[in-house]
């Protein structure tokens, strides 16, 4: 994953990344939750590989796992 997510405070103002790009790892999850299959994903972003779409998914888990907050009923 970690060569897969990139955090550069000179891109994107330090949001993660895929490998160094613009392209934003929330973008990716935005899509995903928003119905978007991974065929979809690979051929609206052409640089864009399976490996990084998991990565992002890895990504969000492991901040899953850092904290938890209390969710509005």
């Amino acid at each position: 994953m970690q060569s897969r997510i990139t955090i550069d405070p000179a891109i994107c103002h330090g949001k993660p990344t895929i490998r160094g790009s613009r392209l934003l790892v929330t973008t990716i999850l935005e899509l995903l939750s928003g119905g978007a299959t991974w065929d979809e994903l690979l051929a609206d972003y052409p640089g864009l590989e399976a490996e990084d779409i998991k990565a992002s998914l890895d990504y969000a888990v492991q901040l899953a796992h850092f904290r938890s907050l209390p969710l509005a009923a």
